[in-house]
């Protein structure tokens, strides 16, 4: 054997492996906070890859029915498919029976279209805030393969360490020391919501540009829009 016929037997003998990973971090961070008889979802819109910024408005949050509000952080083109998906279920629905999904109903729909994933899951942190049959604010958070719960308070994405032992604060009273613990009112809400993105924006690189808070209550939603840092 000569040495290119040895040097192409020791190539092809040799395994070569390969690989294929479908995931993208694109950054972002979402919240929500059920009140009394409302709820406050917010998300900001810069949509990144490693030190890149791929947009500046890319939103995370979507109106889903007249009383629900769905926010996703992780993988955008996953969020985006998942949005799209549960959309076209709810218009199935609406037809079908004359009425909106409720937003315990719809929970039980992201945590199906999940599972049904679970074997190449939707790369991404779901929150679902929103109005309960019984007119109070719920907040529900799901895993990527469909679990989910019942919360007050819930922070996902990129900067949710730095947010929810803040939320667990000022909205669940964890680690409160004195007994007067102010009323969760939707203007102490909006307030934290501000406050927790601001504070965000100066560590996490991966949150910023604009901050989207809807506003969920039981005879509608509404948007407000707030600038955050730009670098």
């Amino acid at each position: 054997m000569n040495s290119v016929d040895f040097y192409n037997e020791t190539l092809t003998s040799v395994p070569t492996e390969r690989g294929f990973y479908p995931y993208e971090a694109n950054g972002g961070t979402s919240l929500a906070i059920a009140g009394e008889d409302f709820c406050v979802v917010a998300s900001d819109t810069r949509q990144s890859n490693g030190y890149l910024i791929n947009a500046r408005y890319a939103p995370k949050a979507f109106k889903m029915s007249e009383k629900a509000v769905l926010a996703n952080s992780g993988f955008a083109a996953d969020g985006n498919a998942l949005v799209r998906r549960l959309t076209q279920r709810i218009q199935w629905y609406k037809h079908s029976h004359e009425k909106e999904m409720s937003t315990t109903a719809l929970a039980q729909l992201v945590s199906n279209t999940l599972y049904s994933k679970r074997f190449f899951p939707f790369y991404t942190q779901v929150l679902l805030g929103g109005i309960d049959e019984n007119g109070a604010g719920v907040v529900f958070s799901f895993d990527p393969v469909g679990s989910y719960g019942l919360e007050v308070c819930r922070a996902t994405g990129t900067a949710s360490a730095l947010i929810q032992p803040f939320l667990d604060n000022q909205v669940e009273h964890k680690n409160v020391q004195f007994d007067d613990k102010p009323r969760m009112t939707l203007d102490r809400a909006i307030c934290l919501a501000k406050d927790a993105f601001t504070s965000a924006t100066e560590r996490d690189m991966y949150t910023g540009d604009h901050l989207e808070i809807f506003i969920i209550k039981q005879d509608g939603i509404t948007i407000e829009s707030y600038p955050l840092k730009k670098d």
